[in-house]
């Protein structure tokens, strides 16, 4: 029987069905054939005389028999009655004496042989009886079939309706309509057509109790007391025992024996006159008792075996051998709902016997029930919303793309506020070129250019132009400045020229606009999503389900035709359409297929005398009749579980229809109460998991399900577990419950959002064959499986996600299997209304001290509810407060609902974090959109893939935020490229899948037939690129070439067909490929670079990444983040020269990466040094002037660097981006440095073995720092570098919440190192609770530790090593050396013939050394050139020459180390002599090595070179040594910060710049304040000593505890400078003395100040 589970420790029986199929007793097919003969003979002599004389009273008395049983389960033959057996019946009880009579008698007699036929039926008094010695009474019986619902694996899981097998509503609502919060917020499927209601009226949600047991009023048939002995003396028989007819199921409660009547159904199935005594052996079965863990709730037993059909052994054809049985035991349902013969069906289905009628096609598959009702809803909303966009609306309909706007503060004066422009214009052969102010609104560009064409602006329509930036199919926005354009902002980024073109609205192409078409077009989601992937295939449409329903017809026809000879062709075909409905089986199906078999099947068995008798009596004889209306009568109730199988699967798997039936509303309504007023609990039936592999069977030996109702991600009870069973079998595998779980807690206590979570776990088998873990230590369960759904939306067949496993390993491949849910029919609608606000009026204060909100995270979450109302002054407090409600019950919401309403208006970036999982409420929800809704376009871009991922959170598949999203997609032309791109993604999440399924459908039928064209042509695109970058990435390294060229050339047939846009932006247009300039990386994913010809002739070439094997999406939130830093930034006015490039998933595992031009990463400039490159200081510096030759140029290029590396220090340190090696930072030649390939992050280090390759916080090495000083030496820059890290850090700290909130919405985005513990990191990271000062020397202290890692620079060198080829000189377009930018050879130079070293000069840019003049001297030149060699540079070449000619005896380059100081006269000396040696010999090698490109290139003059003509014109530089001042000389400037709080006194020593010594040496500066007048010294405070430098940075904080303000304006601060000697006294630097009565304590101080000679304390 099935079993009632909660939360509270105890366990309720629930009746068994009246109606269950019982155990057969152990009856022998000769004696069963036997006893069929001789019925059949007494029938015949009762029935002769009946076509010939009037019927008899006992003839009479037998049909009513028969047809008063005509409605029992036909499993055996049905024996009429008579006058004479009922005599017999009382005789042979008469007999027996059930007091003397033992059991073992009583079994011997039951099963005598000898008994013949004196072996009763059962009486037919006690036919109206359950003789289960475990049923305890009668239990009030719904006929309702259960209800089945696939879920989405979801929190909302709302996408689906919920269908039922009867006409009548199981939980109905209203059309669907949110406002009034109805339970289940959608359509029931028993709703008719969507009929507009009343505002007033409510959707309703019927709930059933737990009904107690209770009596009946039934006819009670007459039994004796002996009669009533002998029963219950048969029940305990150990025969009856056996066939489980005990209370097996539950061994620790009390079996009761009783004899109660059962409530005559108004079509009861036909009853086996054997099956009362229990005793058919082909309905033994195999019992497992295993009682369920306690853990969780009430201890329950269950059978666990797997269970074949044992009819599989007797139901042989005569003419057709079949197979025997497998032996397995039968598991018949304790909980069975008898599905009535419904009505419905006989409009779309005709079965009779001889009947050429089949399916109407799609008839009864279009009807109402097997719709998707809450998607046909959607799709009313939906086209609702897109007739609020016409097309002949231009404000929301521009047909073309609209360039990003981003809002900048620039600092006013700045010369760079001027740009120049370049605008073509059509009547114009040259373009005009002004400069204007970037403050100029488009509107002035635009004039200013039809100034040149047009004579009269008057008669000009200014607004009729538009400016289209050039190379982009984008249009500046007329209303805004031009430089709050993105494209304008990164022109000024780059310092290129600003290209526009003028064109009339006329002229501008506007391929991407609606029409009048799109606008008259219906709703059809699925139209579009033919080719999308999707996490399952969908096995089965409507269209090949009809099919297979035309087949089972067919079969049917022929089945009836034939007499029933060809039965098992209709079951086979029944068992087909199951395995295409993913091996559902409903418990309807399998007893109807039992049904058939007994029916048909079982007459066959009869003896050789019979059969000669029946086949001489005619199809007209009554016997035969009665025998084709009961097969018929069980053919009609297979169809029917078929149909009703079929509608439920396509209502919950399958789109909604288009041309749906819709059927006639309700005659009668139905009765209703508020949800307020109900006591009842949460009930729902566990009854089975259909479609799990084999492997499971062997894997896995029991297995259980965790129930939990939730709301804000938190239980609301208790968790319930089920009762631990194993597999069954019937058609396919299974595991069953049949259990009856109870939650007692009662449903006025829910709130509507509540979630009922589902989660499968498997007890491995320790005693399989394949299980790795038979000798080890048991292992826990695990996880198989999780479905979330709402529990208000009550439906019955749920989709569960799962990776299937074998053996605990998972697959890669995601699978999905079918739980399938029983809710009750309930009694009376249960109708859910929400609460009225609170009436109370909220006091709330004028003013709050920020004390509460700051320590929020000190406080409980009830200190934080309680003080709500004083919090409305806090900025960004509600979702602290709504986060801390103790209670979302019914009866809080009116109070909660009022602080919402009542709450001043959030900021569209605080009102993010109410779209958090945590946060399930409509209404919170609701009011976070219409907050968002104030938000632009631009600034909905930055966050749209958190919004689609809040979609995840939303209960119902209508809601406001995907109607928000649409909304704005339609209006604009970006939002609905990137939606588009993010919900194809989304769609392939196998656990949230199915609800972006629907949203998708609606974005393609809103954006329009152009825009739809468009992204079709970017997925087919995508589709050709992604198996082409496979093939290479499979392809061995000698044949990726190949394959890359034949691949590109089918991709270059699509453009030949049409242009594409691409999908990292709308804007971008290409319409073919520049096969020539394509190639592939050569690191692990093999990425294709692709370069794409412009369809813009004005335009530059597009070069593009794309890559598969890796999931792009980690990179996308990297750069979204980044891009958000770099936002925040721009609007302080802090410019940090981020480089922002797009990246786009297109797919699982594959997407698309713009390239930054003119960019190279830090690999390959290092080890253009040699592999020990990376721990060199100069490559980057000296690859920067390779490409900035003017000293202007790369002081330009050097600033761009300080700040973007500074801009990239903070942000990879706050997102913990880690694997940071050299070829994952990269350089431009502009001196922007940026980071790719974020495949980890959050802290999650890159390791090798137990080895932490990323030590440092970030990376700043000292090549870096080279560039940012200027060379070897700390100076000033570098305190710059400093500041700018510090003021960064510090705005990034003021956004926080919104930092934590974007990475919360995005931890159920599946990406595997964002979780919620990993949020953690980046709040510590952002250190919120601490203060500016206290940021900036934080941050100081990791920029120290960056710069003195050497872990960093070794990774660098693994990695060198790692990425080393052997491959001779680099490519084409590489430089030959790193200070030549092209590679130069003896046919372009001429043959040289004599090179020596000239002489040497001492220079002092960037920083001291010698360089090495060199005479060379070349054929037909009479006079020799000079050029400027450093030893370094003479170096390369020599590991150059090694690397090309590994086989040539070279001449020996002289050694680099030398004793002592490096940069002075004598050893340059020395070194030109070695040097004119080393080129001597060189040049007279061989020839291959002589007249190689590298030497040519080496020699070929250079811009530095080309300021000189001769040696002659060189300036001598005289030898300067520094200026060492005279004794008591004080110079420089110290940097400090003064504050006051709580009584103490901050000074941070921040930076000193340009300080002397009396030596002229590099000084150990350290700094020393005392408090004055101070006679004992107690108020000196000292910083920590920096070594070497002129600059030192210091960033300390000096404090002073227990100073009230009166007592320091009465005090003066002394500071002295002092530097660290360690053979001498201390050298005094300087110092200053500041009155602090001069400063304003009530708020912070920052400046320099002049260092002087003053009296040293």
């Amino acid at each position: 029987m099935a079993q009632i589970s909660s939360g509270s420790g105890y366990k309720l029986d629930r009746p068994a069905s009246p109606l269950v199929a019982r155990p057969k007793g152990a009856v022998g097919k000769e004696e069963a054939l036997r006893m069929e003969e001789e019925a059949l003979a007494k029938l015949q002599r009762e029935k002769r005389p009946t076509h010939l004389a009037p019927v008899s009273s006992t003839t009479a008395h037998a049909n009513a028999g028969v047809a008063s049983t005509s409605q029992l389960e036909k499993d055996l033959i049905v024996f009429p009655e008579s006058e004479a057996k009922k005599k017999a019946e009382k005789d042979t009880f008469a007999d027996i004496d059930v007091e003397k009579l033992t059991k073992e008698e009583l079994e011997k007699l039951l099963l005598d042989d000898n008994f013949g036929t004196n072996k009763m039926s059962r009486p037919s008094t006690l036919l109206g009886f359950n003789l289960s010695a475990s049923y305890p009474g009668v239990h009030a019986f719904s006929s309702t079939p259960f209800l089945w619902t696939p879920t989405l694996s979801t929190p909302s899981g709302s996408g689906l309706p919920t269908p039922t097998h009867q006409q009548h509503s199981v939980f109905p609502s209203m059309p669907y309509s949110k406002p009034p919060c109805s339970f289940q917020n959608g359509i029931s499927p028993a709703m008719p057509s969507f009929v507009p209601l009343h505002t007033h009226q409510t959707p309703f949600l019927p709930f059933t109790p737990i009904q107690t047991a209770g009596p009946l009023v039934f006819q009670q048939p007459v039994v004796t007391p002996e009669m009533a002995k002998l029963f219950d003396k048969i029940a305990s028989t150990s025969e009856y025992l056996r066939n489980g007819r005990s209370s097996s199921m539950d061994s620790e409660s009390v079996s009761v024996k009783s004899l109660e009547p059962v409530p005559q159904l108004p079509e009861p199935p036909s009853m086996s006159r054997f099956d009362w005594l229990d005793l058919d052996p082909l309905s033994k079965r195999r019992v497992e008792v295993e009682g369920a863990s306690s853990a969780m709730g009430g201890t329950v037993m269950e059978e666990s075996a797997h269970a074949g059909d044992p009819w599989d052994a007797v139901l042989r054809d005569e003419t057709e051998p079949r197979r025997a049985s497998t032996g397995m035991a039968v598991t018949r349902s304790y909980s069975i709902n008898i599905l009535e013969t419904s009505s419905h069906h006989s409009q779309s289905k005709q079965v009779s016997k001889g009947s050429g009628n089949v399916l109407t096609k799609y008839a009864a598959l279009q009807e109402m029930e097997a719709q998707n009702l809450e998607v046909i809803a959607f799709c009313e909303d939906i086209a609702k919303l897109k007739s609020k966009f016409t097309y002949d609306d231009l404000f929301t309909n521009p047909g073309y793309v609209l360039s990003p706007v981003i809002f900048q503060r620039d600092v006013g004066g700045d010369s760079s506020s001027s740009v120049k422009v370049s605008i073509e214009i059509s009547e114009s052969q040259q373009p005009v070129t002004f400069t204007c102010d970037v403050s100029s609104p488009v509107e002035l560009l635009i004039m200013q250019a039809l100034c040149w064409v047009h004579d009269d602006l008057s008669q000009v329509d200014i607004s009729s132009y538009v400016l289209k930036v050039c190379g982009r199919d984008e249009v500046l926005q007329n209303k805004y400045s031009l430089g709050s354009h993105e494209y304008v902002q990164g022109c000024r980024k780059w310092e290129t020229e600003i290209q526009l073109q003028l064109l009339a609205h006329t002229a501008i192409r506007r391929d991407l606009a609606r029409t009048a078409d799109d606008d008259a077009s219906s709703i059809e989601l699925e139209k579009y999503q033919d080719h999308l992937e999707r996490p399952f295939k969908e096995t089965v449409t409507r269209e090949s389900l009809a099919e297979y329903l035309d087949s089972y017809h067919n079969q049917v026809n022929i089945c009836l035709q034939n007499e029933y000879k060809t039965v098992d062709r209709v079951i086979q075909e029944v068992k087909n359409i199951c395995s295409a409905l993913e091996k559902v089986e409903t418990a309807a199906i399998t007893d109807a297929v039992k049904r058939l078999k007994h029916s048909v099947n079982l007459p066959r068995t009869r003896s050789p005398e019979v059969r000669s008798l029946t086949s001489r009596v005619p199809n007209q004889h009554p016997l035969f009749v009665g025998y084709a209306r009961q097969v018929e009568e069980c053919m009609d109730v297979l169809t029917d579980a078929v149909y009703d199988l079929a509608k439920l699967y396509l209502c919950s798997f399958c789109p909604a229809s288009p041309d749906y039936v819709e059927q006639d509303p309700p005659e009668e309504q139905r009765e209703s109460r508020e949800a307020s007023d109900t006591t009842e609990h949460v009930q729902f039936t566990l009854f089975a998991i259909h479609d799990i592999s084999a492997a499971w069977v062997s894997s896995y030996e029991k297995y259980y399900l965790m129930c939990s109702l939730m709301h804000n991600g938190r239980n609301l009870f208790k968790p319930i577990q089920s009762k631990k069973v194993g597999t069954y079998k019937s058609f396919f595998y299974h595991i069953k419950w049949d259990e009856l779980i109870n939650f007692p807690i009662s449903v006025a206590l829910l709130p509507l959002e509540t979630m009922l979570t589902l989660s499968l776990y498997g007890i491995l088998n320790q005693n399989a064959n394949n299980s790795p873990d038979t000798n080890r230590q048991r292992k826990g369960p695990e996880l198989l499986g999780k479905v979330t759904m709402p529990l208000f939306d009550f439906r019955g067949l749920e989709c569960c996600w799962v990776p299937k496993s074998v053996g605990g390993k998972k697959k890669s491949q995601t699978e999905r299997i079918i739980l399938q849910v029983d809710f009750p029919s309930p009694a009376v609608d249960v109708l859910y209304v929400g609460p009225q606000e609170a009436s109370s009026h909220l006091k709330l204060l004028s003013k709050l001290v920020r004390y509460l909100y700051c320590i929020y995270s000190h406080l409980s979450e009830q200190l934080l509810w309680d003080h709500r109302h004083y919090a409305r002054s806090l900025e960004h407090s509600l979702p602290k407060i709504l986060a801390s409600v103790p209670s979302w019950d019914w009866g809080s919401m009116g109070e909660i609902h009022a602080l919402l309403h009542h709450w001043p208006p959030l900021s569209p970036v605080a009102a993010l974090e109410l779209l958090d999982s945590k946060f399930a409420d409509t209404e919170v929800r609701s009011m976070a959109v219409i907050w968002i809704e104030s938000c632009s376009d631009d600034e909905l871009l930055d966050y749209l893939p958190q919004l689609v991922q809040a979609l995840k959170f939303e209960c119902y598949l209508k809601n406001s935020l995907v109607m928000f999203l649409l909304s704005r997609a339609q209006g604009n032309i970006n939002i609905a490229h990137y939606l588009y791109w993010l919900l194809r993604d989304a769609v392939q999440d196998p656990a949230f899948g199915q609800r972006y399924g629907p949203v998708l459908g609606a974005l393609l039928c809103v954006c329009g037939t152009g825009l739809r064209a468009s992204l079709e042509k970017q997925t087919q695109l995508v589709q050709l690129l992604g198996g082409l970058a496979e093939k290479v990435r499979q392809a061995s390294s000698s044949s990726r070439q190949v394959v890359l060229q034949e691949g590109l050339e089918r991709v270059q047939s699509f453009f030949q067909r049409n242009t594409c846009r691409l999908p990292l932006s709308p804007s971008l247009v290409a319409k073919e490929l520049n096969i020539k300039a394509c190639s592939f990386f050569n690191s692990n994913a093999v990425p294709m670079k692709l370069a794409l010809v412009n369809a813009d002739p004005l335009g530059e070439e597009l070069s593009v990444m794309f890559k598969v094997g890796e999931d792009l999406r980690q990179d996308m939130l990297a750069l979204q983040l980044i891009r958000i830093m770099d936002r925040i930034w721009l609007q302080e006015g802090l410019d940090l020269r981020i480089v922002n490039f797009k990246c786009i998933s297109t797919g699982k595992n594959k997407g698309m990466v713009e390239l930054v031009p003119s960019s190279e990463t830090l690999r390959k400039i290092q080890v253009e040094f040699g592999v020990t490159g990376s721990f060199k200081d100069k490559p980057l510096a000296e690859w920067l002037r390779k490409y900035n030759l003017a000293e202007d140029e790369y002081e330009k290029a050097s600033e761009n660097f300080i700040y973007s590396c500074a801009g990239c220090c903070v942000a990879t340190y706050l997102l913990g981006i880690c694997d940071r090696h050299n070829d994952n930072i990269m350089l431009r030649s502009t001196g922007h440095m940026f980071h790719i390939d974020f495949g980890k992050f959050l802290g999650h280090a890159q390791m090798i073995g137990s080895f932490k390759r990323d030590r440092a916080p970030f990376v700043l090495t000292s090549d870096m720092a080279y560039v940012i000083n200027g060379g070897e030496r700390p100076t000033s820059r570098f305190q710059l570098f400093v500041d700018l890290c510090s003021q960064a850090y510090n705005l990034i700290r003021k956004h926080s919440g919104l930092f934590l909130n974007l990475l919360s919405l995005m931890t159920q985005s599946g990406l595997p190192e964002l979780t919620v513990q990993d949020l953690k990191y980046v709040y510590d990271a952002l250190q919120p609770q601490t203060t500016d000062a206290e940021a900036t020397i934080f941050f100081t202290r990791l920029i120290e530790s960056s710069l003195g890692s050497v872990a960093t620079k070794f990774n660098f060198f693994i990695h060198n090593l790692a990425q080393l080829r052997f491959s001779g000189l680099p490519s084409n377009d590489e430089p030959i050396l790193s200070f030549s930018p092209r590679t130069y050879s003896l046919k372009q130079d001429g043959r040289i013939r004599d090179v020596s070293i000239f002489s040497f000069q001492k220079r002092y840019i960037p920083d001291k050394h010698y360089t090495y003049v060199v005479r060379v001297l070349r054929e037909g030149q009479n006079e020799p050139q000079f050029i400027f060699r450093t030893f370094d540079e003479f170096q390369e070449l020599h590991n150059k020459l090694a690397i090309l000619f590994p086989l040539w005896k070279l001449p020996g380059f002289p050694s680099k180390m030398v004793l002592g100081r490096t940069h002075i006269k004598d050893v340059a000396s020395k070194r030109k002599v070695e040097l004119n040696n080393y080129v001597h010999n060189l040049m007279r090698n061989s020839a291959e090595v002589t007249q190689c490109d590298l030497i040519y290139t080496f020699f070929h003059p250079i811009a530095r070179d080309d300021k000189t003509e001769g040696i002659d014109e060189i300036p001598k530089i005289p030898e300067v040594t520094p200026i060492s001042p005279a004794t008591g000389r004080v110079e420089g400037e110290v940097k400090l910060s003064v504050s006051y709080r709580n009584s103490t006194l901050f000074i941070m020593v921040m930076h000193i710049k340009d300080l002397v010594s009396d030596d002229g040496a590099d000084p150990n500066p350290y700094v020393k304040t005392y408090l004055l007048p101070d006679p004992h010294k107690t108020s000196k405070r000292k910083t920590k000593i920096s070594r070497k430098t002129r600059n030192p940075t210091f960033n300390e904080m000096l404090v002073y505890n227990g100073y009230s303000k009166e007592t320091l304006k009465q005090r003066e601060l002394q500071l002295s400078v002092l530097s660290a000697e360690s053979l001498r006294e201390n050298c005094y630097l300087g110092g200053i003395t500041l009155s602090l009565k001069d400063f304003d304590l009530s708020q912070e101080t920052v400046k320099w100040y002049k260092l002087t000679a003053v009296p040293y304390f």
